[in-house]
């Protein structure tokens, strides 16, 4: 997958490697700015058994966002009718859960996380199986909120889960379309 970024740079994901990705990826779970990913007080090895964990899930996976090759976000995908979201809701067929986290940074871009969001969602709707994902970011997340409707989503009820209350979203292939063009 290659999307047209910022700039002229350009995004690309791959598989995230456990071993490899696992120290700078504490540096991005464990920063204050990521609160909301739940990981503050990780270890680096927590997060290496976290993202091998998700490796052999079939249900659950965790892709490392490039921006003209240098590592810059993380994506994860999941099942909603197997993973997080279990007896939350009623999942319909077509249905992708995601989280993203971008990295942190000392010179922020303007608009660079709000390209990093269309990516994402773009690759999720490459695949035709993708009818609309679902995101349950907590209620507090005020940022996340207003990226997600940037992108199309429409938030349904708050939900609460064993690690938070969350506001359950959801963004249809054709409500992703309308909000990009517009």
């Amino acid at each position: 997958m290659s999307t047209t970024g910022i700039g002229t740079g350009t995004f690309t994901l791959r598989p995230v490697d456990p071993v490899e990705d696992a120290e700078f990826l504490h540096g991005w779970v464990t920063h204050p700015k990521a609160a909301f990913w739940m990981m503050q007080e990780a270890r680096p090895e927590d997060v290496e058994r976290a993202y091998m964990e998700i490796a052999a899930d079939e249900h659950h996976h965790a892709l490392l966002g490039l921006y003209d090759g240098v590592p810059a976000f993380l994506m994860e995908k999941y099942d909603p009718a197997h993973r997080e979201l279990v007896g939350l809701y009623e999942p319909e067929p077509g249905d992708v859960g995601m989280h993203f986290l971008v990295a942190p940074t000392d010179t922020p871009v303007h608009g660079f996380t709000r390209a990093v969001i269309t990516a994402v969602m773009r690759h999720l709707f490459e695949d035709p199986a993708t009818a609309r994902v679902v995101v349950e970011p907590d209620v507090r997340n005020t940022a996340v909120h207003a990226l997600n409707a940037a992108v199309g989503f429409v938030p349904e009820r708050e939900i609460q889960k064993p690690e938070k209350t969350a506001l359950l979203s959801f963004c249809t292939r054709e409500q992703f379309q309308k909000a990009v063009v517009a």
